[in-house]
């Protein structure tokens, strides 16, 4: 692809910002943008000088010049628009999870086949912390990895006296959700936890709810297995006081020759904490996504695979599913 990629984005609501900053940050041309809600898009083509403007995927789809699409909508327009996106030869960078159930998924994967590049936008492993941890363990520094745990802390569902909390605020959308820590954000952290430690299996889990007024859980514990009696676990609290109202991450792995410790913006090797890699968290958010946007592009332009590309990300959702079926909640199809 010796000319700029030619972009169109769906859903033009809070996280579109840092997509549309990142395909300007990788060159790419942004070409049109797309929301159900007009004023939101108009918004942002505002902001970024994009000229086309929709309402309708469909008509912005049939109108052409488009090569790929990022869609950022919500979680149950993924698989209609990616649907049309194939349908019209458009490659497609879709937002996770990729769909409400595993599925859904199948189903949407086996629909597109490969007549389109399909890329899903895990932007975690991305994250330069996370990345910090990735150098680390590939550079030998602790180790063949034995045992690894991953957590979240955030203050973001604490009530807050005459307002609803910070993160319904932020994202109105979780009220609907019957299932919610581990789907929109665990999801993340298990997906990290494969990344690192190959193919997991979720052994056991409990979910619990400690917000008012939501009907999918804040609180989680997961107990995950792995090849040769390897274990892992994941746990998350959303309704923590005293933590920052956007979450925060531990990771521990321990190695046969060392272990890593990832706390917050800290990353150390246990006993050599001097030698901490720190970084600025909110600074830096936008990186992920910068890296996130190259990946596909370089992977377009090369021919390459995608490190997230929807097979594997397919393992993540079943991994994520997986914890609802363990700790016996039902989850519809």
């Amino acid at each position: 692809m010796a000319e700029a990629i030619k972009v169109a984005v769906v859903g033009c609501g809070l996280i579109s910002l840092y997509h549309l900053r990142a395909w300007q940050s990788v060159g790419a041309q942004i070409v049109a943008v797309c929301d159900t809600d007009r004023a939101k898009a108009e918004v942002r083509a505002a902001e970024f000088n994009v000229s086309r403007v929709y309402t309708d995927a469909g008509k912005m789809f049939a109108e052409g010049g488009i090569d790929a699409v990022d869609i950022a909508a919500s979680v149950g327009a993924h698989a209609p628009i990616t649907r049309l996106a194939a349908d019209n030869g458009v490659h497609v960078m879709c937002q996770k999870p990729l769909t409400e159930t595993v599925a859904e998924a199948e189903d949407l994967i086996d629909y597109v086949g490969e007549r389109v590049r399909f890329m899903v936008h895990e932007n975690y492993r991305f994250r330069p912390h996370y990345m910090t941890v990735r150098r680390w363990i590939d550079e030998g520094r602790i180790g063949k990895i034995r045992h690894a745990s991953i957590s979240c802390r955030g203050s973001g569902l604490c009530p807050r006296e005459g307002t609803v909390p910070f993160l319904v605020e932020r994202q109105p959308y979780l009220t609907g959700f019957t299932r919610n820590l581990v789907f929109e954000t665990m999801i993340h952290h298990l997906d990290v936890l494969r990344c690192l430690c190959g193919p997991l299996e979720v052994v056991s889990a409990r979910l619990n709810r400690l917000a008012e007024g939501l009907r999918g859980e804040d609180t989680a514990v997961i107990l995950l297995k792995g090849e040769n009696g390897f274990i892992a676990t994941a746990d998350g609290c959303l309704v923590a006081p005293g933590y920052p109202q956007l979450h925060g991450d531990r990771l521990e792995v321990i190695g046969t020759q060392g272990t890593i410790v990832m706390e917050l913006n800290r990353t150390f090797i246990v006993g050599e904490e001097g030698g901490a890699e720190e970084v600025d968290l909110l600074g830096r958010y936008q990186e992920c996504f910068d890296l996130a946007m190259n990946a596909f592009v370089t992977g377009l332009r090369d021919g390459t695979p995608f490190e997230t590309d929807r097979l594997d990300n397919l393992e993540t959702l079943r991994l994520m599913e997986s914890v609802y079926h363990a700790a016996g909640v039902e989850v519809s199809t």
